[in-house]
């Protein structure tokens, strides 16, 4: 690579590669719709020009979030541990996602499904389409973990004639189509969510695998896990482990897009289903029922499926707590032996299950409600959906010691001044 990253953490700019997106805002996730002739609805269905979060659950679900789980998961009707026991060819897991997609095409209950290939001749580069084939939503299995501009075939779906539709995509792009949805026209319209986590730009990514694997020509797939350790897949069948202490991040805090730094919907919310993997043990998958139409689609779903239990174990609350210490003061990278020993004792003692999926998101949502007061502050009440300050107000005390501010804008004056209705749009 000839130009290293340009953006990051400490740096407000775009994307460190991409030279068509030049003159965008630098809140921008390349959803793609701006790309479409539904640009004209940019203003009213950006996440990161107005949050709709809680509107959009009205439509979607008739209530706000309940205390619990909820705050942090988003609002379901019901989850569980579950996978296909014999996985799909190129499947990242056990193909859920695919599976579940290719079942809508052969059953007639949708006329296209947006999805996200390979480019070819690359194994992540990232290349949205409209499928309309069963084959050729499973050629696209596995995960591309880079910005990705999905919503530009909107127009496509008009033009072709589409309209029931099942969308894959990411939590910035699920918010945008669902702001955008009464103008779009459809009859029916499918929404599979996938959690998602700092994207990056494909030149970035290749930079992050080639310091972190010994081999990254080969990896076929690979996933932040649950055991505190990348999983990286090779072609030959072998899994390389890379432990998160041993991430070189200060090679890498310039590779992450502002835009994913001010996201705080890591569990796709607004999706009909989501499926991961986060809040379950290692080998099975993460799902979340939202609303009637993901009851459907897991009824499709469901006669594929193995099922687990839901699992939870370990207490985040005293390692959440030191991470908005760290946030505040971050320490030096810990010495190789140090860094082996606290592998091992996340390993040993680290929350999993469900406790695991709590610590991550509410990392996440520390990291970016910080990012967007140090980079953003004039966005917040625009950026921050409502949620974020009651999932965090536990760890209010050791925000506002560590910070020296409100956890919550709410509880002060310029807080109260303000009003929580700038949050709903």
């Amino acid at each position: 690579m000839d130009e290293g990253p340009s953006k990051g953490l400490y740096e407000i700019t775009l994307l460190s590669q991409d030279t068509r997106l030049k003159g965008r805002p630098k809140l921008c996730s390349d959803c793609g719709l701006c790309d479409s002739s539904y640009r004209r609805l940019m203003a009213q269905t950006c996440v990161f020009v107005n949050n709709k979060t809680e509107a959009i659950e009205q439509r979607l679900f008739g209530r706000r979030r309940k205390a619990g789980d909820e705050l942090l998961f988003g609002i379901y009707r019901a989850m569980y541990a579950a996978r296909i026991p014999k996985p799909p060819p190129g499947a990242q897991w056990s193909g859920m996602v695919t599976t579940l997609a290719a079942r809508l095409l052969e059953r007639g209950a949708v006329d296209g499904v947006i999805t996200t290939r390979a480019v070819p001749g690359t194994r992540f580069a990232p290349q949205p389409f409209l499928a309309r084939t069963p084959e050729e939503v499973r050629a696209s299995a596995g995960n591309k973990p880079c910005l990705s501009p999905t919503l530009n075939l909107l127009d496509e779906v008009r033009n072709s004639g589409v309209k029931r539709l099942a969308f894959i995509g990411t939590g910035c792009q699920v918010h945008m189509l669902r702001a955008a949805e009464a103008e779009l026209g459809l009859e029916r319209l499918y929404v599979i969510g996938i959690p998602c986590s700092d994207n990056v730009t494909y030149p970035d990514l290749q930079l992050f695998l080639s310091l972190i694997s010994k081999s990254p020509d080969t990896v076929v797939h690979y996933e932040f896990m649950q055991d505190f350790s990348v999983w990286l897949r090779h072609e030959n069948g072998h899994t390389e482990r890379v432990n998160f202490i041993d991430i070189p991040m200060d090679k890498l805090s310039s590779v992450f897009p502002s835009a994913c730094l001010s996201c705080f919907d890591y569990p796709n919310t607004l999706a009909d289903i989501t499926l991961g993997y986060m809040g379950v043990e290692l080998g099975w998958q993460w799902v979340l029922v939202r609303t009637a139409i993901g009851e459907e689609l897991f009824d499709l779903l469901k006669p594929e499926l193995e099922f687990g239990p839901l699992t939870e174990r370990g207490n985040r609350r005293n390692g959440i707590g030191r991470y908005v210490e760290m946030l505040a003061r971050p320490p030096a990278r810990p010495p190789v032996l140090i860094r082996k020993l606290i592998a091992f004792l996340q390993r040993r003692r680290g929350p999993k299950g469900l406790e695991f999926a709590r610590s991550v998101i509410e990392m996440k949502l520390l990291r970016n409600l910080q990012y967007v007061r140090d980079r953003f502050a004039k966005h917040e009440a625009r950026v921050v959906p409502y949620h974020v300050y009651e999932a965090l107000e536990p760890y209010a005390p050791a925000y506002e010691q560590a910070f020296e501010q409100n956890l919550d804008p709410a509880t002060d004056e310029v807080g109260r001044l303000k009003g929580r209705t700038l949050h709903v749009g």
